[in-house]
């Protein structure tokens, strides 16, 4: 469990990696020095919703354009599940696949 502290300290960036493509690379850099637990969940987190997108948008260009949809939306309610966890100060995984994020992207 992490401290309060460490939320505390880490809650601007985690929210901030949330915040596009861009914002994902400002929170990585930023927590590179420091690595603090809370910030590094929320980027694990965002990191899989950035594969969720490229995945919804393959599948809606080249597959079926309603499952593609279909895949958007699932990626967009992830994302503002993963926004309002990190804003509640809470590192809490997304529904069925934020465990695997957690330890696909593990290094960061």
């Amino acid at each position: 469990m992490m401290s309060q502290q460490t939320i505390q300290e880490g809650k601007t960036w985690a929210i901030v990696s949330y915040f596009t493509f861009i914002g994902l690379i400002i929170a990585i850099v930023m927590n590179i020095e420091k690595k603090n637990p809370f910030t590094s969940f929320h980027i694990r987190q965002m990191l899989g919703l950035i594969l969720m997108l490229i995945v919804s948008n393959v599948t809606e260009a080249y597959v079926n354009s309603w499952l593609g949809t279909v895949l958007w939306i699932i990626t967009f309610v992830c994302w503002i599940f993963g926004l309002y966890h990190a804003i509640k100060e809470e590192a809490k995984p997304i529904p069925v696949i934020g465990a695997k994020f957690q330890d696909w992207f593990r290094n960061l």
